[in-house]
């Protein structure tokens, strides 16, 4: 039981928030040094950020029929969006007949026509494996944004001990700022809690499908792909 409850301790203490701050100095392999921030980039933002707008337009159009409470205070955008919909029906085929015939397409579905792959979180087939992020359908090219790390976001400054007990999705930024990406227990609390505090009107501010099992953001699983290893 003791070396069972060690390597849990092993592989866990690298999520743990105190642990991390009394040890910092002593495990430098915790912490990358990056010269100068644009050279930790393996992607460029502007190639993110085309990724995310052009999965993010076409989840928007394939629910576009339940939209109309929010294009009604944004007459702007959904005229942009009718023009997308009816003046180029070869390049949206598929948002297209979605809207005209008002059968939606799965997330995981959209994700394949729009990016060329799909990709879901399931339960590994190996022994003791868990949970992970699989390519279920088409191909992956090399350097494409494949997920996101969903979560709260805390500053340097902000507690997150009672948190982090027990959590394995505390992701440690580089410039020390911490994401929150597990779905349960105190984190999911405090994320639906932020959620709907900033929440204007009709407008939400999050998503927060990715905290249940139905993930409205097919790219909202990169907080199971794992990311931390005990071997140096």
């Amino acid at each position: 039981m003791l070396r069972a409850l060690r390597r849990r301790w092993e592989a866990y203490k690298y999520r743990f928030v105190p642990w991390i701050a009394l040890n910092l100095r002593h495990k430098r392999r915790t912490l990358r040094y990056v010269p100068e921030d644009c050279k930790d980039k393996i992607v460029s933002d502007e190639d993110v950020l085309e990724t995310l707008l052009k999965i993010f337009k076409a989840l928007f159009i394939n629910d576009f029929t339940r939209q109309t409470n929010i294009l009604a205070l944004l007459p702007e955008v959904k005229s942009t969006y009718l023009e997308l919909l009816h003046l180029q029906p070869s390049k949206s085929k598929i948002t297209f007949s979605c809207y005209e015939s008002e059968n939606m397409f799965s997330p995981e579905e959209l994700l394949f026509h729009t990016l060329g792959f799909s990709i879901t979180r399931n339960q590994s087939s190996l022994v003791s494996a868990g949970t992970g992020v699989f390519v279920t359908r088409g191909f992956v090219p090399k350097g494409a944004v494949v997920a996101m790390y969903p979560g709260t976001v805390y500053q340097k400054y902000e507690p997150i001990f009672f948190q982090s007990i027990g959590n394995p999705f505390i992701f440690r930024c580089i410039d020390g700022v911490l994401i929150d990406g597990n779905d349960k227990g105190i984190s999911k609390a405090v994320y639906r809690s932020c959620s709907r505090r900033d929440q204007l009107g009709l407008f939400h501010m999050s998503d927060v499908s990715w905290l249940t099992p139905v993930v409205q953001n097919p790219l909202a699983v990169g907080q199971y792909v794992n990311n931390c290893s005990p071997d140096p």
